[in-house]
């Protein structure tokens, strides 16, 4: 899981072979919103994990808090890797580690301007029950926890990444244009990006695409060296 590239909100087969075509490892499908509003209906999303291959593979992105929910969740849709987006508790996190030994779980960091000792202190607490942590940022205006636009302050994600025994993936407001910069200064092992790829038309633009990749794989060949 070092150096993956994930790019969020996948809208239809269309979209999902672009990204593809472009390199990017990890395909990410928000699912069962809170909000009731999905980027892509749950069958195409079936559809669209069936035909992915190595090293390319779905994830869901899941606001669910209950274990067993998630757990049926992930089988229907016959993905391998699912990011904890919502408040689950420690314990139910625990519970879909025994339930699902075979899944990488995610467990999102929500950077907000004040919470970096409550973030430092999840690490703590999960760290035994996930394979990778995921920070984002909060919207203080909307109260959204992802797929804001917004980019959050690096000092605390690159603490959390000293912090946590699992890998980091580092998402929030990443674009072509700051994804290096911020690779750089949190050295995480992964990045995702959702809108900052995305055309005036909402859809994923392959200049943009391409050119993310293109400066990620970059600045993590300087993280190696």
């Amino acid at each position: 899981m070092k150096h993956l590239i994930q790019v969020a909100g996948i809208i239809d087969r269309q979209e999902a072979q672009l990204i593809v075509n472009e390199g990017v490892e990890w395909l990410g499908f928000p699912l069962r919103l809170p909000s009731g509003r999905d980027d892509i209906s749950e069958q195409a999303a079936i559809d669209i994990i069936a035909g992915l291959e190595q090293p390319h593979a779905g994830v869901l992105i899941s606001y669910l808090t209950d274990a067993q929910e998630v757990s049926t969740f992930c089988q229907q849709l016959g993905v391998t890797a699912v990011q904890l987006h919502g408040d689950i508790s420690v314990a139910e996190m625990q519970k879909l580690r025994q339930l699902r030994p075979d899944l990488c779980i995610l467990k999102s960091l929500v950077v907000k301007e004040d919470n970096a000792s409550e973030l430092l202190q999840l690490v703590d607490q999960c760290a035994e029950y996930v394979d990778m942590f995921i920070t984002d940022t909060y919207n203080p205006k909307t109260g959204a926890k992802g797929a804001t636009g917004l980019t959050h302050n690096w000092d605390v994600s690159a603490e959390l990444v000293r912090r946590s025994p699992k890998p980091l993936m580092l998402a929030g407001g990443l674009t072509p244009d700051n994804v290096a910069a911020a690779i750089r200064h949190v050295r995480p092992a992964a990045v995702d990006a959702h809108t900052g790829l995305e055309g005036p038309d909402g859809r994923k633009d392959a200049a943009r695409i391409r050119r993310f990749v293109a400066q990620a794989r970059q600045a993590f060949a300087e993280l190696a060296a």
